[in-house]
């Protein structure tokens, strides 16, 4: 498989250099496949579905072709899977996707942990160290370093905003030792984000460390998280003949999104053959991408502090691989897309709560709320909503139409464990989270993390003496 840029299509590379590398340093666009091959129907369409890490070979295979052998891909899926995603529903067309059951309770472990054992593989013959460098939102850090942690060869460098993620994400990311170290940056994500960016188009800092990165920015992050909508569509749409007595259901993915490379993850699974008729992209007041999606103008942004702290990302990553794959019209034609507030978020955890017993994330509270609005209609009424006002924005996806045939079902992306945001849950529905005995000893552990200022020089600085 050959990857490009998405600031030079001339540029090709293969799988190797584009993980190991992170991003191309000499233009900083990010690495993306030149095609996206399909995988058999008959695969797809079995009656039971294929198992999750059956769907994660055959899926990676083709990216890795003549650089990791299938007994070796085989060995890298079966350790960074021990656990699986989990579907349940909540009615007759509307499904929860956990992704919260790996080791640090959020959907990055599926991607991390893939990402992890690809990199621990292709450096194994280097003398030298790689050094990953990744900033955070909220859960990227601690499944990346939880990922990451005693792999020989490799240094982890994580950067978050001090006091503007949960405590308990805190706590994740400030106990880790050994090869893993937080940074935690008087400033808020995109400022992080900054700071990891400059630092991979330093030539001067590449020239003393082999650096690369471990978040959305990616490649081997946003691959593997491509597997679990393969496996949930293809579990739905077998379950759909029961539930909902839909032989062929249009299944509408319902994406909590902040840096957006998990929708980007889904748009690779379509790509490839799942059968996802198109998708929500949910959000918070950091809403660039619904307000591109409606005016057609992409206007990055300083991010705003909100209660789903993982989705506070005013310049997103992936917008320029959304922009590589699609032009706008088609991005319209797929996305439905939906923001709101804190307000929102809190009513939107307490309205799940109410009518259907679960205890949701803030993040995952805003993709059931948009679902919800979505199945009442709300789509035949977009057209004249206010694009800056809360609620499902001005634009009309080609599968509008399998809402009111009663055609469509939605799955609904829950990205991390409620007990990671226990006060605001609370707050919402005046119930306690069951708290992962993983996370509660997490609890008990010293902090480690070293505050940095948001300042490059002293960041640079800081890493030429301790890397």
């Amino acid at each position: 498989m050959i990857y490009t840029d998405t600031r030079d299509s001339s540029v090709k590379v293969d799988f190797k250099t584009a993980v190991m590398g992170g991003m191309n340093a000499k233009t900083g666009g990010l690495y993306i496949p030149t095609s996206f091959p399909k995988l058999e129907s008959s695969f797809i369409l079995k009656d039971p579905a294929p198992s999750f890490r059956d769907i994660a070979f055959n899926m990676a295979k083709p990216y890795v072709e003549g650089e990791i052998p299938d007994e070796d891909l085989t060995q890298i899926i079966q350790d960074a899977y021990p656990f699986t995603p989990k579907i349940v529903p909540t009615d007759s067309i509307s499904y929860i996707l956990e992704l919260f059951h790996g080791p640090t309770c959020a959907f990055k472990d599926f991607g991390a942990r893939f990402m992890a054992r690809v990199m621990s593989y292709f450096n194994r013959s280097e003398k030298d160290n790689l050094h990953i460098l990744v900033a955070t939102s909220g859960d990227t850090g601690s499944a990346v370093g939880s990922a990451f942690h005693n792999v020989p060869g490799i240094d982890v460098t994580i950067l978050y905003p001090e006091g503007k993620i949960s405590p308990l994400q805190e706590k994740q990311l400030s106990t880790f030792t050994g090869n893993v170290r937080a940074l935690k940056v008087n400033g808020t994500f995109d400022d992080c984000q900054k700071l990891v960016k400059t630092a991979f188009t330093d030539d001067a800092l590449r020239g003393k460390l082999r650096l690369s990165s471990a978040n959305s920015i990616n490649i081997a992050r946003l691959l593997p998280q491509s597997f679990y909508y393969m496996y949930a569509a293809c579990y739905v749409r077998n379950r759909c003949v029961i539930d909902s007595k839909l032989k062929d259901p249009a299944i509408i993915m319902v994406v909590p999104s902040g840096n957006f490379g998990n929708l980007t993850s889904g748009l690779i699974a379509k790509e490839m053959g799942a059968p996802i008729a198109g998708f929500t992209a949910a959000t918070n007041t950091n809403r660039t991408i619904p307000d591109w999606i409606s005016t057609g103008d992409y206007n990055a942004r300083p991010s705003v502090e909100t209660f789903a702290n993982a989705m506070d990302v005013g310049a997103p990553s992936n917008y320029e691989r959304i922009k590589a794959m699609y032009s706008l019209d088609q991005v319209r034609s797929m996305f439905a897309s939906y923001w709101t507030d804190n307000d929102g978020i809190m009513k939107a955890i307490k309205n799940c709560n109410d009518k259907t017993g679960y205890i949701i994330d803030p993040h995952g509270a805003i993709g059931y709320q948009a679902w919800e609005e979505i199945k009442a209609g709300g789509l035949n009424t977009c057209k004249k909503n206010d694009w800056k006002k809360p609620g499902l924005s001005p634009n009309l996806p080609e599968w509008a139409a399998k809402i009111d045939s009663k055609e469509a079902v939605g799955v609904i992306l829950e990205t991390a464990s409620p007990a990671k945001f226990g006060q605001i849950v609370k707050d919402a529905i005046n119930k306690d989270p069951a708290i992962p005995e993983r996370l509660e000893q997490i609890l008990r552990l010293p902090d480690q993390a070293v505050p940095m200022e948001n300042d490059y020089d002293k960041f640079k600085e800081w890493l030429l003496a301790n890397l």
